[in-house]
């Protein structure tokens, strides 16, 4: 992108200056000879007047390091992996590579194009909301032990996701040359120990060749199922000093490792319970990585007629697909195949969340359970997201898309003629099994059509009613409708939640995820929850800046409804009534002006809309902007479920 005529005029974090800093004595002038040494830190840590002089007027400047700084071999080093993006709230501790950034290799600001962010959660959240929608990860710059902290949710989001992220932090690792103040109090010996439990892989490099094969392994490492983030610290040294002559660096060669298949001998065994089966059911959470993904998961559902339950973490199958099915079906398998489904536990077993949270089977005695993915051969300790253990029949520790082929070859080899009448009256069964769920769908929505809160049914089909023509994807799909009404058909229309469930990151990732859609031209709809809004609305702001065509539509029911419902459970079992749910729970008095907001961020913004006649034109409108290459939101009051 290139770079605007006039500066944006909008406060940024500031640099710290430091090194340049004066002691109570006042100015020290440097001699010509002695410009090309960097002058010593004061000892004294500056006053506000003077941190606050020294980010007015001209730095003062001083003589060039000899030769070529080290910042810009690491420029070289990112640029070699073909990383599009960079999200970026900076600093001093990063300031080296970020001038590199500027000024070296990428004048224009391309490949690696620089994101600026309002927070580092927001930045996190883009990349993992664009690796969903692309399949590619984004890199996060961002200063020292602060910003870890703040990406550390958005971390944490992405790993229980499985989406890689890769998280570079500057450091003053080397006490003798930290400025003093703010850059020491935000330098640690370990900084990525915080964030340790929920990243795949770290490295603290010593030396710029080590950095270009920490920044190598790391692309690797995260890129391979199962595909987590990970992060690099990056002392201020080896980015600002000047890389002495004489000395030979290399870029290691990035080698993609293919994805472990399944071993042949399990999966001829979970072939030949599938072609034998009488119930076959298919639970699929993170399969389809990729579009190919989906066309596997469809052959191998048709090859034996099985119902699909999708999970939807990913788009593993259409919903239109006629062996799409619903949770019921799992009540009478007596096969149940699991592809990367991390909470087996929760599918097979129903739980009762109330006071003795009582767990019951789903599934029948003696039906035979199957999993297939990496879950089992990666796996931390401290976070739960692992889900309760689920004892299983066959377990095969393998990437599921990459095992499929082997697997629907199997299941062919081994379907006895005598089987082959009993799977095609079982397709008929699914078929209008599904076409029956679809027409019940249909009816349900019609209750309470013309409600003002407006019903999320109405909602989903207003803007199923102006899109379907269209080509587009969907982020932050929070209504429970769009499955039932809607037509999922390409993988890149759905991206799933955020499975770590931590709030605030549905709008970056929608704008990560429209950024992915961008270049293709795609009609990005996020829809979007208003307390999750609140965490990180400055997410609009870099979607206008950075020209992120993006249409959000505010699902505002003016209230963490999520959590009344959770109040309200707590309520009726102590016999004390629900009229109190809303304390500590509501978002209201005052309204939030949701428009009003969006227009500050140099977006477009579409007061509320009560009346449900008014939804059809306010999208029309909104689709406009978009199209038009701008950034639009739309307020809607609406129903609590």
């Amino acid at each position: 992108m290139t770079k605007k005529a006039t500066e944006p005029k909008v406060d940024r974090r500031r640099f710290i200056a430091g090194v340049a800093a004066t002691g109570a004595a006042g100015a020290v002038s440097v001699p010509e000879k002695a410009k090309a040494a960097a002058p010593a830190p004061s000892a004294v840590r500056p006053s506000l007047a003077e941190q606050a002089a020294e980010t007015k007027g001209t730095p003062q400047v001083w003589a060039n390091p000899a030769g070529k700084p080290g910042s810009d071999f690491m420029v070289d080093v990112i640029k070699s992996l073909e990383i599009d993006y960079i999200t970026t709230n900076p600093a001093s501790s990063c300031r080296g590579l970020h001038e590199s950034l500027n000024n070296y290799g990428t004048p224009m600001n391309q490949q690696p194009e620089l994101l600026t962010v309002m927070h580092e959660e927001t930045g996190t959240a883009m990349g993992h909301g664009y690796f969903k929608a692309t399949g590619k990860p984004l890199a996060g710059l961002y200063h020292g032990t602060v910003g870890l902290q703040h990406a550390a949710m958005a971390m944490y989001n992405a790993w229980c996701d499985r989406a890689p992220v890769i998280v570079l932090i500057g450091n003053h690792l080397d006490a003798t040359h930290r400025p003093p103040g703010v850059p020491t109090a935000h330098s640690a010996l370990d900084p990525i120990s915080v964030v340790r439990d929920f990243t795949k892989w770290d490295d603290q490099p010593w030396s710029l060749q080590h950095f270009a094969e920490s920044m190598v392994r790391a692309y690797k490492i995260c890129m391979t199922p199962p595909t987590e983030p990970v992060a690099i610290s990056m002392d201020d040294q080896i980015q600002e000093n000047a890389i002495p002559e004489g000395t030979k660096l290399t870029i290691p060669k990035y080698t993609p490792t293919a994805p472990p298949q399944g071993d042949s001998n399990a999966v001829r065994e979970a072939a030949r319970l599938l072609a034998n089966a009488e119930n076959p059911v298919i639970v699929t959470e993170r399969c389809a990585r990729t579009p190919e993904g989906m066309a596997l998961v469809a052959e191998l559902a048709e090859t034996v007629n099985a119902a699909v339950v999708d999970l939807r973490a990913r788009l593993n199958i259409a919903n239109m697909h006629p062996c799409r099915a619903g949770m019921g079906n799992i009540a009478e398998a007596d096969v149940v195949l699991g592809l990367e489904t991390t909470n087996f536990f929760g599918v097979v077993n129903r739980f009762y969340d109330n006071l003795e949270s009582h767990v019951v089977p789903r599934v029948r005695p003696g039906t035979k359970l199957i999993s297939i993915g990496v879950g089992d051969l990666y796996i931390r300790a401290n976070f739960q997201d692992f889900q309760r253990l689920q004892p299983v029949d066959l377990s095969i520790g393998a990437d599921a898309q990459a095992t499929l082929p082997a697997l629907i070859e199997a299941v062919k080899q081994e379907i006895p003629a005598s089987r082959q009448a009993a799977i095609e009256q079982r397709g008929e069964r699914r078929r209008i099994a599904h076409a029956e769920a679809r027409q019940a769908s249909r009816e349900a929505a019609m209750h309470g059509w013309n409600a003002s809160p407006i019903s999320t049914a109405r909602l989903a089909a207003e803007i199923w009613h102006q899109i379907q023509g269209e080509d587009w994807a969907v982020m932050g799909d929070h209504l429970g409708w769009t499955d039932q009404l809607w037509n999922f058909d390409k993988h890149h229309q759905y991206i799933g939640g955020s499975t770590g469930t931590g709030a605030g990151w549905g709008l970056p990732a929608a704008v990560g995820a429209a950024l992915g859609h961008r270049k293709h031209g795609r009609l990005a709809i996020n829809v979007q929850n208003d307390g999750d809004f609140m965490y990180a609305n400055g997410a609009l702001w870099t979607a206008a800046y950075h020209k992120i065509p993006m249409l959000t539509i505010m699902n505002n029911n003016k209230s963490y409804h999520q959590e009344v419902m959770h109040v309200q459970r707590v309520s009726n079992w102590r016999n004390r009534g629900i009229d109190r749910a809303y304390i500590g729970t509501e978002i209201t008095n005052p309204d939030i002006q949701y428009a009003a907001l969006a227009r500050s961020l140099g977006c477009e913004g579409i007061d509320q809309i009560t009346d449900p006649a008014d939804l059809a034109p306010a999208i029309r409108r909104g689709i406009e902007i978009v199209k038009a290459g701008g950034v639009c939101l739309i307020d809607v009051h609406m129903q609590g479920r």
